[in-house]
């Protein structure tokens, strides 16, 4: 194997390896009962959400405390689930760099990112106590009970974070990397720590050194994209003010418990709950009978069933990894090359994430301020509108594919494929229904979609084994804290980018550029197609949004429109090569070299790009349906 094909594919290894779960056999007793406790804390919230629907809409007596209720257990799942994900190895870094320097250096710089975590947690930690403790003489209206209660999550979390990772560095690092890691860190804090008068004097520059410096550093090295921007904004407060660090806590706190993202653990779990089921690989059977006999007919499908698909799971890697399997076998017996079929399944992803419940619309919503509704209503539109584009290119594509023996299905066939399919077509109609015309929250909703997949699972497809339902509990819990906790830390750096004055100058610098909104739109597309390939989208559109969003609007662009080219720009930039960490997942998906797919996929990000200039040079596209 060339070792240029063994990089990328460990990158790609690597990056699964996070999304996979990896039990550890340390600290089990500690790890299983904080395990149970975030399955009950999930099970509990869809629960409360449940009962709340049931006494709003059925009983017409809404249950006041119930958003206070769930604020508590949000946080918990959070601080939890990030202690689950540090045990599972769950939290996304940027792996690139370790894989180019060789397994000799990859130790040590290793070893030094997980030193800088602890380091920030450690740093963390006495704030977030003290943070704790002022809220104990704040009381719940609600409730009646001490804020301090649903505070205390985070001080908890922490420290577990920080003892499971004391673990795991004892016990995977060798002691001359660990050693060397620690006294690598402490020279670097003491030397910034002495040169804090000059930085003092820096003004605006400390941006760029404290700030910027330590956030790419930290990436570079494989800290966790979280951590990442959590060691920037305390070094730039530490090392160039006099603020405390519990403002950094104050912001994680407020970032991670909007109750917009109520929503996220819910669309996670019926994510999980749907690949257990089954009920994504019934949608790809149906569509395979209704159009796998025309030219081109499977790559419509599998462009159908991410469309499909994305919008009843929320999470690309599952949608490619449902899709694939069920339909790359018939497409290489019809003579289709395996890099164009991962090719197509990278760019599908890309076209499907707009479709509801995408959590990046969901995130979004949350931090810019837009109605939820508004985003999914405009997100199947512009999904529809890059499916048709990719389609038209696939079509082109397989002009020459072999259709000997190939036949239309008989109608039996398709009707009983249908039938078994129909349960799962209704999710995302439900969904997108439901929230776009207002009937209920995308909360509400997604514990809803969440029941309907359990019964129709368990009558129709074969049921879920209570272990497994457990398992699916413990992992929504580890993803919704590795998600939620790079919220929490990218609030906190965006708030000093706010407070430091740097986002009043750069919307002058914006707002003073030639050309108008459209140069701004171009701006954003360059931005986002950049930061889609180093940092994945949540962490950037937490970073970008508070910034970049008002002056759009202040530009006369329409909220729904910026946002639908904020996120077809960062998922191109997820699935482009070769730095793109999306494009080798899809690659070990299907099992090809990157290296073979490399050439293949631009063919479609091309066509992907020219809808994306159509996007955002037409806003009817993005807002015709609201």
């Amino acid at each position: 194997m060339a070792d240029a094909i063994s990089i990328t594919q460990t990158q790609a290894s690597a990056v699964l390896e996070q999304l996979g779960p990896r039990p550890s056999g340390r600290l089990r007793f500690l790890l299983a009962p904080i395990e149970v406790i975030a399955a009950a804390l999930i099970a509990g919230l869809v629960g409360l959400v449940l009962v709340s629907v049931f006494s709003r809409y059925v009983l017409s007596s809404p249950i006041t405390s119930a958003d206070e209720i769930a604020s508590f257990l949000f946080l918990w799942i959070v601080m939890f689930g990030s202690v689950i994900a540090i045990d599972r190895n769950e939290h996304l870094r940027l792996a690139l760099v370790l894989n180019l320097v060789g397994p000799r250096l990859r130790g040590p710089i290793e070893t030094t990112g997980y030193v800088v975590v602890a380091a920030f947690l450690i740093g963390l930690l006495p704030s977030a106590l003290e943070h704790w403790l002022d809220e104990i003489p704040v009381v719940s209206p609600g409730l009646d009970i001490s804020v301090a209660w649903r505070i205390a999550g985070i001080p908890l979390g922490i420290g577990l974070m920080l003892l499971v990772l004391a673990v795991k560095l004892w016990a995977e690092a060798s002691r001359r990397d660990l050693v060397t890691a620690i006294a690598v860190v402490a020279v670097t804090v003491a030397t910034l720590w002495l040169l804090s008068p000059f930085f003092a004097s820096l003004g605006k520059a400390n941006i760029l050194v404290l700030l910027v410096a330590v956030i790419a550093i930290c990436l570079a090295i494989g800290v966790p994209i979280a951590f990442c921007f959590g060691a920037g904004a305390m070094a730039f407060l530490v090392f160039s003010t006099k603020l405390p660090v519990t403002v950094i806590v104050g912001r994680m706190d407020e970032g991670m418990s909007s109750l917009i993202l109520l929503s996220v653990p819910v669309f996670v779990l019926l994510g999980c709950i749907l690949d257990a089921t089954g009920m994504g690989k019934a949608i790809v059977d149906f569509l395979a009978s209704l159009l796998g006999h025309v030219r081109a007919g499977m790559s419509y499908v599998m462009l159908g069933s991410l469309y499909l698909v994305s919008g009843i799971s929320g999470s690309k890697v599952s949608d490619m990894a449902t899709v694939a399997p069920a339909l790359f076998p018939e497409m290489k017996r019809r003579g289709n090359r395996p890099e164009e079929m991962v090719a197509l399944l990278g760019t599908g992803a890309i076209m499907a994430d707009t479709v509801p419940p995408s959590i990046v619309l969901i995130v979004i919503g949350s931090v810019a301020g837009i109605s939820i509704a508004a985003l999914f209503a405009s997100g199947f539109v512009v999904a529809f509108f890059l499916l048709l584009i990719l389609a038209a290119a696939a079509r082109w594509k397989a002009r020459g594919e072999l259709l000997h023996g190939v036949r239309r299905a008989p109608w039996p066939m398709i009707r009983k494929a249908l039938m078994i399919a129909a349960p799962a077509l209704v999710l995302p109609f439900l969904v997108r229904g439901a929230v776009t015309e207002g009937v209920a929250t995308a909360t509400e909703v997604s514990t809803i979609a969440v029941v309907y997949a359990l019964i129709a699972g368990m009558v129709l497809y074969g049921g879920i084994k209570g272990r497994d339902m457990y398992r699916m509990l413990v992992e929504t819990a580890a993803m919704t804290g590795s998600i939620l906790i790079i919220l929490g830390t990218a609030s906190a750096a965006a708030w000093v980018l706010t407070q430091t004055g740097f986002a009043q100058y750069l919307a002058a610098v914006m707002k003073g550029l030639p050309g108008g909104w459209m140069v701004y739109m171009g701006m954003t597309v360059a931005v986002f197609l950049t930061l889609g390939c180093l940092l994945e989208g949540l962490p950037a559109i937490v970073l970008l949004a508070p910034l970049m969003f008002p002056i759009a609007n202040d530009l006369g662009i329409h909220g729904v429109h910026y946002a639908m080219v904020v996120v077809v720009s960062m998922n191109i930039g997820l699935f482009a090569p070769p730095v793109g960490i999306g494009y080798y997942i899809a690659c070990s998906i299907g099992k090809v070299s990157p290296d073979a797919a490399m050439k293949t996929i631009w063919f479609y990000l091309g066509a992907l790009l020219l809808g994306l200039v159509a996007i955002a040079l037409i806003p009817g596209i993005s807002t015709m349906a609201l």
